[in-house]
């Protein structure tokens, strides 16, 4: 039986996201084969969340906790940390140093596919579309008209280093474009000023597994809100997810290939999620989601279901592709 450290929480305003991954990841792992712990992670400190709701402090020399009188070392750590710092580097690069396998990507993929700007630019260079942006570095000037006339309105404003669409704003008006900025910049200490590309949104996930690559059905997101934020993504009612999408045969093949050649060449591992606009221009990529939402309601569990896997196979698959 391998002893699994389900790692949640973190410094953003993903926190209960989060957690609640955390707690459906730990309801659907098979008890047999797994004895698993949640340890919720923060600048406050680090502390295993045991069965009976008590709390015990994290060893950081060794990545241990106290059960009883039993000391817990942890074979694989399952990654269920939306956002600092679990899907932006840091906590993969400690894993790393305490030679600790872990179900998500290595600390250089996430830290360059949670920076969106650096994301899209290395994207790029593999020849697949993406939206033109300017960036804006905390305390530096810029002028909203020439921002404006290079990127047009609407566009979208949103930190470079965030995730769930916290600080973003859709500019409608030049009204907008300073206030939007400020938000952004608040979020997230940089910003990207995004040209808008209309079209349909969609998601498609892929992992590998012993040695082979598997692209999930894809999913159309279709936000009743301007966008999908937050509030889309987390309140009941106001986002329709559909899958398995429907939509040009010839489309879905360019996403899914698109996803597993990004897949290798940014060298993700376990489940990822990447997110496309399909326009009358073509397919342009959005983002890479590392450590993509666990709940039931999930895209992510949702393809898995639709691609024929139940949770506690996709889990335990991602558990022992780490090991």
């Amino acid at each position: 039986m391998k002893n699994v450290a389900i790692i949640c929480g973190g410094d953003s305003g993903e926190f209960e996201i989060s957690v609640n991954s955390a707690n459906v990841v730990k309801r659907n792992l098979n008890p047999q084969l797994y004895e698993s712990h949640i340890i919720v992670v923060s600048k406050k400190g680090w502390y295993g969340l045991l069965d009976d709701g008590t709390h015990v402090e994290v060893d950081k020399n060794d990545f241990s906790i106290m059960v009883g009188s039993r000391k817990v070392k942890f074979d694989v750590a399952f990654n269920a940390v939306h956002g600092v710092p679990g899907e932006n580097g840091p906590l993969s690069g400690y894993l790393e140093l305490m030679g600790i396998p872990c179900t998500s990507s290595g600390q250089t993929t996430c830290a360059l596919t949670f920076h969106k700007d650096f994301c899209k630019r290395v994207v790029a260079s593999y020849e697949v579309k993406v939206s033109p942006s300017i960036l804006i570095n905390k305390g530096e000037s810029y002028d909203v008209n020439s921002i404006i006339n290079e990127i047009g309105l609407p566009m979208f404003v949103k930190p470079t280093c965030n995730g769930s669409s916290v600080g973003v704003t859709k500019v409608k008006t030049e009204e907008q474009l300073v206030p939007a900025i400020d938000t952004a910049m608040a979020a997230g200490g940089q910003v990207m000023c995004e040209k808008f590309v209309k079209g349909r949104e969609f998601g498609c996930g892929a992992m590998s597994y012993q040695g082979k690559m598997m692209v999930f059905p894809l999913t159309e997101i279709c936000s009743k809100n301007e966008f999908f934020d937050y509030e889309a993504k987390y309140t009941a009612g106001k986002c329709d997810e559909i899958t398995p999408a429907q939509v040009d045969e010839d489309v879905e093949i360019e996403i899914k290939a698109t996803t597993a050649m990004l897949y290798e060449k940014l060298e993700c591992k376990g489940f990822v999620r990447m997110d496309y606009i399909v326009s009358d221009e073509g397919v342009f990529f959005i983002e890479a989601n590392i450590v993509p939402g666990m709940s039931e309601a999930s895209i992510i569990p949702a393809q898995a279901r639709c691609f024929g896997l139940t949770l506690e196979k996709l889990f335990g698959m991602a558990i022992e592709e780490a090991s």
